[in-house]
């Protein structure tokens, strides 16, 4: 029998390495506590169950709140209800890599750096969204990842001095690990998995922020670039443009 390392296992002992330099060079950090979330009693008993389990075994969890910023309401929940055409909206605007598409099974996300899943809003009522994810996250020379996650967005507008609406938003995040590899490395492992929690809500509230402030100064400008995009959903897009001319 060869003593050369098979293809398998080259890839599994630079993860191994990769892994330990980052818990040797990443600094002792005491564990954030959870954030709360009430599930609103509207969710039906056997879709809270899964969302409550996903939220009480969430291996880490994240609370971002972003600054208040100009946002026309209508067209922020427009953008919220309609998020296959928003992530042609980001993408035109070239803030994110975010691409959203329905499938047999129902939408189907995929953030451009390696994270693919399906998702779904669960709940919807005016000043609060609750989404529920199952999917994948492949990093670089890591294992794969699988998990849930369950993601709720707050927001609350107000009006200001100027004449201006501001809308203030905040995300919470749950994410429950499927992955053997994690659960073995347990607590050590956390400060990453939790840096990138953070790291994607923070990124999410300055999407929205970006989007809202570039619609607010040039309109038709980001009407043009979204409509150039030639799988842009032509329904979604006309009423997008109903709402920039007031209508």
């Amino acid at each position: 029998m060869s003593d050369m390392p098979s293809k398998r296992r080259v890839p599994r002992a630079i993860a191994w390495i990769a892994v330990a330099a980052c818990l040797v060079l990443w600094p002792t950090a005491a564990a954030a506590p959870r954030p709360t979330f009430s599930l609103p009693q509207q969710i039906p008993p056997p879709e809270r169950a899964k969302l409550e389990q996903v939220i009480e075994q969430a291996f880490v969890s994240t609370r971002m709140e972003a600054e208040p910023y100009v946002a026309r309401p209508d067209i922020f929940e427009y953008l919220l209800n309609h998020p296959e055409f928003a992530t042609h909206v980001t993408r035109a605007l070239k803030l994110a890599r975010y691409r959203i598409w329905r499938t047999p099974e129902g939408l189907f996300l995929d953030d451009g750096w390696g994270t693919q899943g399906h998702f779904e809003v669960v709940h919807a009522e005016p000043g609060l969204r609750v989404m529920y994810a199952r999917g994948r996250y492949d990093p670089p020379l890591l294992p794969g990842i699988q998990g849930q996650a369950v993601v709720v967005m707050e927001y609350g507008f107000r009006p200001t001095e100027e004449g201006h609406t501001v809308v203030s938003t905040t995300i919470t995040g749950y994410v429950k690990l499927e992955s053997r590899f994690l659960r073995i490395a347990g607590m050590l492992v956390n400060p990453l998995a939790q840096a990138k929690a953070d790291r994607e809500a923070r990124q999410l509230l300055k999407v929205f922020a970006r989007v809202s402030r570039a619609i607010e100064e040039r309109p038709d400008g980001v009407y043009d670039q979204v409509r150039q995009r030639p799988d842009v959903p032509q329904q979604e897009l006309a009423g997008f443009r109903q709402l920039l001319d007031g209508r």
